[in-house]
């Protein structure tokens, strides 16, 4: 199983539905795939007997879909890529662009070359996804980032003090 998820952003990501489109149309990938696509229209693939796709998932039921996975998929968000490497995915990010208006600026790109250079698979064409698909990367399973989580670090930093009334 292929696990694709393209986050939860009011912003559609239609490049990899129509890339997932090609690629399944062409027989490149002929197993199942489950699809998070948030506000993404999937029409295009949505009746493909291998497509299962929900617009939100809870944390534990995508990390659980990733571990059965094969290969993951995912839009370079901070938080899930750091969960699914730490769950041991086999993972390639593909980076929202602002370009195609799939998000306000190109921070997941910046993101993705980061974390490229740790060891995450990158993706920025139907080429490279399809190689991908045919030859996923290795299963990773480490600690991207020694420091706490964003939302750790500043609650410490910034701690809100409660106001009695």
């Amino acid at each position: 199983m292929i696990t694709v998820t393209l986050g939860t952003i009011p912003f559609p990501f239609k490049r990899v539905i129509d890339w997932l489109s090609i690629l399944l149309d062409c027989e490149v990938i002929s197993e199942p795939i489950f699809i998070q696509h948030g506000a993404t229209d999937i029409s295009a693939i949505a009746e493909h007997p291998l497509v299962t796709a929900v617009p939100l998932l809870d944390f534990e039921s995508l990390m659980k879909k990733a571990q059965d996975s094969r290969l993951v998929i995912s839009h370079a968000g901070q938080g899930s890529t750091r969960a699914f490497v730490e769950k041991g995915a086999s993972l390639i990010l593909l980076p929202r662009l602002a370009r195609y208006g799939e998000h306000i600026d190109n921070h997941q790109m910046l993101f993705a070359k980061s974390v490229q250079e740790l060891g995450v698979s990158v993706c920025l064409s139907l080429y490279e996804l399809k190689q991908t698909v045919l030859q996923p990367p290795p299963y990773m399973q480490k600690q991207l980032f020694a420091g706490p989580k964003l939302s750790e670090y500043l609650s410490q930093k910034y701690p809100v003090e409660l106001v009695k009334c």
